[in-house]
């Protein structure tokens, strides 16, 4: 959920040649695609896309100093041009670590910052549990916190399509999957306070956006496999890198109190709370505050004073 559950990102940046583009076997069939921007000697980047299932895109560039940063994006099992789209089989929370700690041994990087929005941040902080050696600090952007309460929350008011239909997304034929697609992609814009002027998707489109939801289905009804125990009930583990926690005051998807109780599991994170924000990785107002943040650690190595600190 970052943007939970896949929400398109729009106006993104434009779309550069990247340094290089490449795939990863890592088992079971999976590939992943993975894309590097900036600078090849520049300060390593992990950059974690949401959904899950939503893969990279040029809006999470945005901030980046590219002759300074070296940015490096994967697209998860299932995500995006990673293969097979929407492949379920051995795909798990438990998996994507693996997988990211197989890419950082791959690329031969030793440290590097981690940044990501919504599932995005949720995977970054069991990154961080996983493979507390290599991680130089954590920026994270509306963390989703995979409790119950936040999966149900989100489909709370939906249409009754949706609102019950949700979770046999996996097993639904093409037409009825296609139908609920359309369904999710209009709660999720409304939700995260997007224009309903965006043209309904179709054709191949439609079908990653089908894809998409299949794999955010899949990982939402097994709780992301964060039950037990939960995200916050781990963190006492968490390395206690430089940490920068943004979030929006109106965040409808992953709401405000939970960053709250982030930071209370985190004392030493700071919580920079934006006011008239919500779930909109695009907002001005949160861009500016990550331009700021990456400024910062890229000068040197923490993320400065935070613009309204809670």
């Amino acid at each position: 959920m970052a943007t939970i559950p896949g929400v398109s990102e729009p106006n993104p940046t434009p779309d550069l040649a990247p340094l290089r583009t490449h795939g990863l076997p890592v088992g079971h069939g999976h590939v992943l695609h993975v894309q590097e921007w900036g600078a090849p000697d520049g300060l390593p980047v992990l950059l974690l896309h949401g959904g899950p299932g939503s893969g990279c895109s040029p809006l999470l560039r945005r901030g980046f100093d590219l002759t300074k940063y070296r940015l490096i994006c994967p697209d998860q099992r299932g995500a995006g041009r990673s293969t097979p789209r929407g492949g379920l089989v051995h795909n798990t929370t438990a998996k994507l670590l693996d997988d990211l700690w197989l890419l950082r041994r791959r690329l031969g990087v030793e440290r590097w910052l981690v940044a990501g929005g919504s599932w995005g941040a949720t995977l970054a902080l069991l990154h961080a549990l996983d493979q507390p050696e290599g991680v130089l600090g954590l920026l994270l952007r509306n963390t989703f916190l995979a409790r119950e309460a936040d999966i149900r929350g989100f489909f709370e008011g939906a249409p009754a399509a949706l609102a019950q239909g949700w979770a046999g997304m996996p097993e639904l034929e093409s037409e009825a999957a296609q139908a609920l697609a359309i369904e999710w992609w209009r709660w999720e814009r409304l939700r995260c306070g997007q224009s309903d002027e965006a043209q309904t998707p179709a054709g191949e489109a439609l079908e990653a956006l089908v894809d998409r939801y299949r794999v955010q289905s899949h990982f939402l009804r097994e709780g992301c496999w964060l039950q037990e125990p939960p995200l916050l009930d781990r963190l006492a583990a968490l390395p206690q890198v430089p940490l920068r926690l943004l979030h929006g005051e109106q965040d409808a998807v992953c709401p405000a109190g939970g960053a709250r109780l982030l930071q209370a599991a985190v004392p030493w994170a700071e919580l920079e709370m934006l006011p008239g924000v919500g779930h909109d990785p695009a907002h001005p107002l949160l861009q500016a505050a990550q331009r700021r943040a990456l400024d910062a650690f890229a000068g040197r190595g923490d993320f400065g004073p935070p613009g309204d600190a809670v």
